[in-house]
Parts: structure tokens; C-alpha cells; sequence
């Protein structure tokens, strides 16, 4: 099955309906990081070449947005039914180049494929509206238009899932696009590619380009004037960077930015079941996600419970090679990430916390680090002031209520929050309290592609998934119009 999955995976970049190579003809390495040995060499991307791809998605745009909606509809259709067909192989490629477990992959690319069901139904609904002037002097007749060619970075951590949900959208808009996958993952991005060029999608309207240079790749087709939208999922560090970047040309941007997420059990909660929550929050590609529960507030009088049965759960997990039966926890993505996670829990524990896990480095080849559970964590640890991307818990007790929430907000972040009560007021006045795009009361996972997907403050700008995210590809153009 590696090898099958290998083979299916292009190498070179997709520009214009052509596999090529880079135009410098460059290659990176792509690693598996339970090996840490190279599985493929891909085409790595040029300035050069992105243009090209933006010359691609200007000439094949228009066509493609004058292509009745029920015909894009069917395209996308007819991709949703090939990734499907394919899962196991997606997953399998997933797994190797990405290193999370096959559940948790298979897991990925039912969810990816999902994008491209519900834009499928999306396609037909991008409808405008016509209304009466207040004054009665006119009508108010508003227009759904087709941004036109779209800058989509995904990154590393769902490497089908953040493709597919920006890419659905566009393509059930009538946009044409360019696709920047993570240098880390390109395999499955590319992959995606000739998926959906076998389903339809006309040359030149979804171009594949990875690159290790990253930054002038994008910043040269930001700075393009053909260019007229941006959608990032990345780390706000980047998007900041990006920000300022789509500020030249006043380009439209969307972003999915870095997380810092609360999990809050409230007093009467089922703690059970807020540790299977927690376990699913926690633990999806192994802490490496924006969405990942980061920071533990647990109230005093369940604190013990909670955390009993939280650390024997963690401890329970089994870890290794992505693709080996039994296997629950796969390696992190490369070394500098093992460090960094290292190195936080080294901090906690310097700080006073209390390891409830045997937890730890993995003596063993891959970049693997064992599931940690951290208790009497300090409220002022670093562990708590950024994004873990890892599988460490650290739990801080609270008192009441009130103070559950300050601790919850006190973070540039705000994507996602989770909250465990038996109360149901009690869970909607806290959800109404925390700064968060979204919440998952009483249930460990929020993402679906029929909702309204994004974070507020420094998490990001926009939505994706839902009808939302379809509208993140259009313009409302407004005609005053007379009879």
C-alpha cells in the first residue's frame, strides 16, 4: 500500500493542466517523520514558476466563472466521489509524509472530501437579491460575483482538509486559483491536483505549486494585479506577515490563524465524559492542530477526577509509526517540533508543575513525543501563553466562574473554546463570555463543513466551510436599477 500510495502522488508542479518541473529544475525532499528517511523528491516551485500559475488561472478564470453553476456543482460532485473512492490510498500518503495515525487520516480525508460534497450544493445557492429603495425611488438589485484568481497556503498539519476547504469554495464560486501547499506535506496536495483535473476541473483553473521558498513564491503572486484574493491557514506570525504583504495592492484576504484553546470543566460536569472530550480536543493528528485543546481550567472540586482520568487515558495511548496496527499517536512533524514541545514541558515543570504522565522524549528513531499530562500548573507559565502543537495537557485549577472565564480570554487568540457543564445556562453564559469564533460545549470537536469555520482577534479574519465560506469568494456588486 506505501507504494501504491507513493505512485499515485505527482511530483512535479501543476500549472495549466501540466505536471512540469521546476523551472530552475529544483527539488526538495519530502521526510517521513517516523523514519525520518526521504520518501519523495518534489518540483520546488520559483518565483518563476508562480507566475506562470498565475498566468494559468488568469487565462482559464473567466470561462470557468461564465460555466453554469449546476455544471461546476457536478465537477465538484464527481471530485467528492474519486477522493472517496481513493481514501485508503489519501490516507496511507497522508500518514507517510504527514505521520499521524491511519485512523486519524482516514478520519482527515472523509472530512476533506466532505468540502467538496457540500460546495458541490453550495454551488447553486450563490444567489443575490433584489430589493426596494427605502425612498421608492429605485430598485437595490445585488449581484454574487466570482472574486477571480485566489492565492490559497495551506499548511502542514491537514494537508487534505485545509486544500479542500479552500479549494471547494473557490471552485463553487467560479473562481480560478493557485494552490501554495506546505513544503512538508506536498504529496497529498498534489494528489488533489490530478484528482480533480480527472473530475473536470478545466486546465488552468487549479494550479499546484510547492516551494520551499515560500515567502517570495507568495509575496511575488500577492504583489501581481491579477490576483485578487488571499486565504492562509497558518501561524499568525506568518499572517501578520502576509497582512501587510496583501496591504500593497488592497488584496482580499482571508485568514485561519494560530489558536491558544481553552477547556473548561466546570463543577457539574460529567467528568467522564468531559475526558473523552478532552481526549478528542487534545489528541486529533496528536496535538498538532490550531484547533487542539491548549490550556486545561478545571474546577476544584472535580480537579482530581479530572485529572486521574485524563493522565490514565494518555497513558494508555499507544504510540509509533503512523501505519502500524494498533498504533494511536504517530510522531510529531519534524525534530524542531519535538524540541519545542521539549522545551515548553521542561518550562512548566521548571515553573511547578507536576508531570501525571510518564510522558516525555521516545527512545526511538522518529520524531515522536509521549503523550504528557502536566497538573498544578501555574497560571502564568509559558506552557500557557502559545500554541503547544503537541500531545501535552496542562491542567490550572479555578475556583469560580467568573475566574474561569478571565483565564480563558487572557490570550491574544481566540478560534476555539470548549466548555463541559451538566448545566445548560451555565454552558451558554460561559460560551457568551469567552472571546471565540467558536465553541464546542459538551463536545470535544467542532470542525464540519456545513459550519461557519474561523477565530476572532489575532485567530484570523473570515470563515470557511457553511454558506459563509462560499461568500469569502464572492463580491456583492450593487446595480441601481429603474423600471
Amino acid at each position: 500500500m506505501n507504494a501504491e500510495a507513493l505512485a499515485l502522488a505527482p511530483t512535479n508542479l501543476l500549472v495549466g493542466g501540466e505536471w512540469r518541473p521546476a523551472k530552475a529544475g529544483s527539488v526538495m525532499d519530502v521526510y517521513d517523520p517516523a523514519t525520518t528517511e526521504v520518501l519523495a523528491h518534489v518540483a520546488d516551485g520559483t518565483v518563476e514558476d508562480a507566475v506562470a500559475a498565475v498566468d494559468a488561472a488568469a487565462d482559464a478564470g473567466p470561462e470557468w466563472a461564465a460555466t453554469p453553476p449546476r455544471v461546476r456543482a457536478e465537477v465538484l460532485r464527481r471530485a467528492f466521489t474519486l477522493m472517496t473512492e481513493r481514501a485508503e490510498l489519501l490516507a496511507t500518503l497522508i500518514v507517510l509524509e504527514n505521520g499521524k495515525a491511519l485512523p486519524d487520516a482516514r478520519n482527515e480525508v472523509a472530512y476533506a472530501a466532505e468540502f467538496f460534497r457540500w460546495y458541490a450544493e453550495e454551488a447553486v445557492r450563490a444567489a443575490g437579491s433584489l430589493a426596494t429603495a427605502p425612498a421608492g425611488a429605485n430598485r437595490i438589485l445585488v449581484l454574487r460575483q466570482p472574486v477571480g484568481v485566489c492565492v490559497l497556503v495551506t499548511p502542514w498539519n491537514f494537508p487534505a482538509a485545509m486544500a479542500t476547504r479552500k479549494i471547494a469554495p473557490a471552485l463553487a464560486a467560479g473562481c480560478s486559483m493557485v494552490l501554495k501547499p506546505a513544503s512538508d506535506t506536498p504529496l497529498t496536495a498534489l494528489s488533489i491536483g490530478a484528482i480533480l483535473s480527472e473530475a473536470g476541473v478545466p486546465d488552468g483553473v487549479v494550479n499546484v505549486v510547492p516551494s520551499r521558498r515560500s515567502g517570495a513564491v507568495v509575496s511575488a503572486m500577492l504583489h501581481d494585479p491579477r490576483v485578487r484574493k488571499l486565504s492562509f491557514t497558518g501561524s499568525t506570525e506568518v499572517g501578520r506577515v502576509l497582512l501587510r504583504e496583501a496591504s500593497d495592492r488592497v488584496v482580499n484576504t482571508s485568514m485561519e490563524l494560530g489558536g491558544n484553546a481553552p477547556f473548561i470543566v466546570l463543577d457539574d460536569a460529567d467528568v467522564e465524559a468531559a475526558v473523552a472530550g478532552a481526549m478528542i480536543a487534545k489528541m486529533r493528528n496528536g496535538g498538532e492542530a490550531c484547533t487542539a485543546a491548549n490550556r486545561f481550567y478545571v474546577h476544584r472540586r472535580v480537579a482530581g477526577e479530572f485529572s486521574k482520568g485524563l493522565a490514565a487515558a494518555m497513558d494508555a495511548l499507544v504510540v509509533g509509526p503512523g501505519l502500524e496496527p494498533g498504533t494511536q499517536v504517530g510522531p510529531l512533524i519534524n525534530q524542531a517540533a519535538v524540541v519545542k514541545v521539549r522545551e515548553l514541558v521542561e518550562s512548566a515543570v521548571d515553573d511547578g508543575a507536576r508531570p501525571l504522565t510518564v510522558g516525555g522524549s521516545v527512545d526511538r528513531r522518529g520524531w515522536f513525543y509521549q503523550p504528557t499530562v502536566l497538573g498544578d500548573v501555574d497560571p502564568s507559565s509559558s506552557i500557557l501563553q502559545e500554541e503547544i502543537f503537541g500531545p501535552v495537557a496542562p491542567i490550572v485549577v479555578f475556583d469560580d466562574l467568573d475566574e474561569a472565564v478571565r483565564l480563558a480570554n487572557d490570550t491574544e487568540y481566540g478560534l476555539v473554546s470548549y466548555v463541559y457543564t451538566g448545566n445548560l445556562a451555565h454552558g451558554l453564559r460561559v460560551s457568551e463570555g469567552l472571546e471565540a469564533g467558536m465553541i464546542g460545549l459538551n463536545r470535544g470537536v467542532v470542525s464540519d463543513p456545513a459550519a461557519p469555520f474561523g477565530g476572532v482577534k489575532q485567530s484570523g479574519i473570515g470563515r470557511e466551510g457553511g454558506h459563509d465560506g462560499l461568500l469569502d469568494y464572492l463580491e456583492s456588486k450593487y446595480v441601481a436599477v429603474q423600471w
